[in-house]
């Protein structure tokens, strides 16, 4: 099955979810990127192209790997800061010229 273009001024199915994905994908980066997805395939089951969606799964995938990579290192992070202050106690320690604050 080919894509052709949308006659000028109507609309595809797809296109407008195509858009609002694209738009989520930026602060909800899953939902974004389920929402265009639904549009990029609701608009080549009809036989056009939907850029808008192609590019909400993009940056939709992008931000959410980008989303867990620093999920995990803040993780990590704060875990051995905490293991830190389990093995020193309560109180302010000075450490390889690092100062931990444990309560």
């Amino acid at each position: 099955m080919t894509t052709q273009p949308a006659p000028a001024g109507t609309t595809y199915p797809g296109k407008t979810l195509g858009i609002i994905g694209l738009i989520v994908a930026f602060p909800f980066n899953l939902i974004g990127l389920i929402i265009s997805i639904v549009a990029l395939v609701q608009s080549k089951k009809a036989g056009y192209k939907n850029t808008p969606a192609l590019i909400g799964i993009i940056v939709g995938a992008v931000l959410l790997v980008v989303g867990v990579i620093v999920a995990i290192i803040l993780i990590s992070v704060f875990a051995s800061l905490f293991a830190a202050c389990g093995d020193l106690g309560p109180g302010q320690h000075y450490v390889d010229g690092v100062t931990y604050t444990c309560s």
